[in-house]
């Protein structure tokens, strides 16, 4: 009988993840760094926690290197183990240097218990935190905010995407392009799917490799790659369609953009887009928005 063909590819993406295991925590040699324009656009990423930055970083690193953003990472919390934190901080501090984000803390030690359970029984503690996350906003007056979507399961992903809305709502004269990020829970209506080159995912996974700490508890890097690659099989439907055909992409991460029309959310446009690595991120998301 035949051997089945389809036995030496499932076993070379075993092989791979297994030769991942043998690559460094860190201590690659540094990327060339962007130069940002004193006028350049911002982009805030409202992380969770150490790690988000890199693992939904996709769009954020193109639109650094294609459009001169400044990308600035937000550390809401860095993780519910205290005697990490220090460590993640530096960890973190790390992977956005090397990657070329820049780091915006939320105190010494992050913000404590952003869960929509926190939301509702400690309301004074979530007003504080609110109006801090305001100050960053205002502070950096982004173009951009990155966050996660409202189906994202982690308890502290839907307490940042709660915390987010708040902070806009008291904000005043101010539309920011909003971007809905997924990790561990998938969006219902994603509307942008942008590629990524392997070189990005490379960087990506460089970057992500200084979060030793989290990588030898669940090694999710090694994986990374096999995640953007079924971001395409499942964009190719949820944005181009049912029935559509696939795009020729490798790796890709899926997104929902919208705009902030205080007080409601409106999609930045009407269907889905695809976004491959031709094309200018900045000009094909923002340049024909109002």
């Amino acid at each position: 009988m035949t051997e089945n063909p389809y036995l030496s590819y499932a076993e070379s993406f075993k092989k791979i993840t297994e030769s991942g295991k043998s690559l460094p925590y860190g201590n690659i040699a540094p990327l060339q760094k962007v130069i940002h324009e004193n006028d350049a656009p911002t982009a805030l990423i409202m992380s969770p926690h150490p790690d988000d930055e890199c693992i939904m970083g996709g769009l954020p690193l193109r639109l650094m290197r294609e459009a001169g953003f400044r990308i600035v990472n937000v550390a809401v919390t860095l993780g519910s183990n205290m005697d990490r934190r220090k460590e993640r901080l530096c960890e973190l501090q790390r992977a956005c240097d090397w990657i070329g984000f820049e780091l915006q803390q939320m105190g010494e030690e992050g913000l404590e218990k952003v869960t929509v359970n926190s939301r509702q029984t400690s309301p004074e503690n979530w007003t504080l935190m609110t109006r801090h996350l305001v100050e960053v906003i205002e502070k950096w007056n982004p173009t951009a905010i990155f966050f996660p979507n409202s189906h994202d399961w982690n308890k502290t992903h839907l307490g940042v995407h709660m915390l987010t809305l708040d902070a806009l709502k008291e904000t005043d004269n101010f539309f920011p392009f909003l971007i809905e990020t997924e990790y561990w829970g998938q969006m219902p209506k994603p509307n942008l799917l942008v590629e990524s080159t392997t070189r990005e995912v490379a960087d990506l996974l460089a970057a992500l490799s200084h979060h030793e700490g989290e990588l030898k508890r669940n090694p999710f890097h090694l994986r990374m790659p096999s995640w953007m690659q079924d971001n395409v099989r499942r964009g190719a439907e949820v944005i181009g369609g049912q029935g559509g055909k696939a795009p020729d992409f490798d790796f890709a991460t899926l997104y929902r953009v919208s705009r902030w029309r205080e007080p409601n959310i409106v999609p930045a446009w009407e269907g889905g887009r695809m976004l491959p690595c031709s094309d200018n991120s900045s000009q094909a998301l923002f340049s024909e928005q109002s």
